[in-house]
């Protein structure tokens, strides 16, 4: 069952911060390392070099002899931490594509080659990349990834899902984005389903630089089961006769593998993370009867950190992540190329909805807004109804809205979150939220901490009772406050949308894949301070 409130319960539990890097939590074990450096005198390390000092200055043929033995020992200790295959990245060969292919990785997937390595044997071009540490992909057996895309047709009892989930999760090119979409952008444009983030998020990390096929020298663990395209299947179980059982089984399937792998029997899923392309809550069934699966509530799932397009802002190991749009850059001038043209946009309609009215929800607020924007003066207000599958996927119509209004309207709906909202941003349009599950209490990684920087929060029941009109008050904000409001959606865009595959959108811009995957090896350097237990 769906929790209603928006007010989080207390939490006794302080959690580590998750953002930056924590401080040093141990000065005095420091101080007293410190002190101990001196052989026990109390002296430090500096009462240890006066003595050594002392000893060989009035003696230049023991400086000599001094310095030489120096010298050796350094060569010995530098070339003992160099090992001829340390030189080469490791390859990963064998893992599953997004395509169903193979994928094959070579030396040129990685930065170039170069003689200086850490101390770990890790090129320094690819250390300095892999600050919070590396990450190590499973090889599940495919009926768990591979094996569901090759049965794409059988995914869905709504029909085949084979186009929504080609192209490594991006469907099919937007053609019919010509006309209105800059020509040299087309290409970054696609038909990508709201609920492909698992291909996505899997096809990124089998090629990423900070991938590692040793586990000895991961921080962090990627378990690739796309568990929202498994459960899909079974969702609607009053037409198929499909059980509680059904439901759970490629689950419980993959959590018995999963026990036997080593990783996992060290850590107990501390440093282990998983991506699910569905809400939170459809992997929260209570009883046999609810809705859903019961996967997160399953024991082996109690300490791994999962990726969702909506999160259980009360459950610590949910995080949520943006939804997939259709906009897919290859490089950061597609970015600033975006950027400049909805910037450029003249919007000659001040808010806009695009949604299906819930009729057999009693006082859905779809419904609400829909009439409002009816009841508006001309041209305030434009509307696309999307009852039944009609913006499933379909970006023209939706895009070309967003991209003529300031604001667009994100009320909850089937959940408390939308893919509308990131459609909505992507276009450089100001959403306009009525419940704070709605964004603020699910982006955290990847939004600002103060919702007034890009958006506009209107209480739900004040437009019900009539005691606030949302166009009169979208005007009333003064032209400076949107025109920063509006700078602040397109600044944020890089982090909202998922570039094409390779090396993301290149150092220095961090796209939703970036954004994500730093903040988990950030939170994981974490748990190795504050839980012992998860550094093995």
């Amino acid at each position: 069952m769906l929790p209603w409130s928006d007010s989080p319960p207390p939490d006794p539990v302080k959690k580590p911060s998750l953002f930056s890097p924590a401080k040093d939590n141990h000065p005095e074990f420091l101080q007293q390392l410190y002190q101990r450096g001196g052989g026990g005198g109390g002296g430090g390390p500096s009462a240890a070099f006066h003595g050594i000092h002392a000893c060989v200055s009035g003696r230049p043929r023991i400086l000599l002899v001094f310095v030489i033995l120096s010298l050796q020992l350094l060569l010995i200790l530098f070339a003992r931490s160099i090992s001829v295959s340390s030189l080469v990245p490791p390859l990963r060969s064998g893992r599953i594509g997004a395509d169903g292919a193979p994928l094959n990785f070579s030396a040129s997937d990685f930065a170039p080659l170069s003689s200086s390595v850490a101390a770990d044997g890790i090129p320094l071009e690819i250390a300095a990349t892999c600050e919070y540490g590396r990450v190590y992909v499973y090889d599940l057996p495919p009926v768990f990834n591979k094996g569901l895309l090759d049965n794409c047709g059988e995914l869905s009892p709504l029909g085949s899902r084979c186009d929504a989930l080609s192209n490594g999760g991006f469907g099919q090119p937007s053609i019919d984005l010509a006309g209105f979409v800059p020509d040299a952008l087309l290409r970054s444009w696609y038909a990508t389903d709201q609920f492909a983030a698992e291909i996505i998020y899997h096809r990124r990390l089998v090629s990423n630089r900070c991938s590692t096929d040793d586990p000895s020298a991961a921080s962090a663990f990627y378990i690739p089961f796309y568990g929202g395209l498994a459960l899909g299947k079974y969702l609607w179980s009053v037409e198929n006769n499909y059980t509680a059982a059904d439901r759970d089984r490629h689950s419980q399937m993959m959590l018995r593998w999963i026990r036997g792998q080593a990783p996992w029997r060290r850590s107990r899923g501390w440093d282990h993370f998983i991506v699910l392309g569905r809400i939170s809550w459809d992997f929260r069934r209570s009883g046999e009867d609810g809705w859903g699966g019961s996967f997160l509530y399953m024991p082996e799932m109690e300490n791994v950190t999962r990726l969702l397009i909506e999160r259980n802002p009360w459950d610590y190991f949910d995080v949520g992540v943006p939804y997939p749009t259709g906009f897919h850059p290859m490089t950061p001038a597609d970015v600033t190329a975006w950027q400049a043209f909805v910037l450029s946009r003249r919007r000659e309609t001040l808010f806009s909805f695009a949604g299906g009215n819930r009729s057999r929800i009693k006082g859905d607020f779809r419904g609400v807004l829909l009439e409002h924007c009816a009841r508006a003066p001309a041209g305030m207000c434009r509307s696309v109804d999307c009852s039944g599958w009609r913006c499933s996927n379909r970006t023209a119509e939706t895009l070309n809205l967003f991209l003529g209004s300031v604001f667009c309207l994100q009320p909850r709906g089937d959940s408390f979150t939308r893919r509308s909202t990131f459609d909505c941003m992507v276009a450089g349009a100001i959403p306009v939220f009525f419940w704070r599950r709605s964004a603020y209490m699910q982006y955290e990684w990847f939004l600002p901490p103060d919702g007034d920087e890009y958006s506009v929060f209107i209480d739900p029941a004040a437009v019900r009772n009539g005691s606030v009109d949302i166009g009169s008050a979208l005007a009333g904000l003064g032209e400076e406050r949107v025109r920063k409001m509006r700078q602040r959606v397109v600044e944020l865009l890089p982090r909202l949308v998922y570039a094409q595959p390779g090396g993301g959108l290149g150092p220095g811009v961090d796209d939703a894949f970036d954004v994500a995957l730093n903040g988990l090896l950030r939170r994981f350097k974490d748990h190795r301070k504050f839980w012992p237990a998860a550094g093995g």
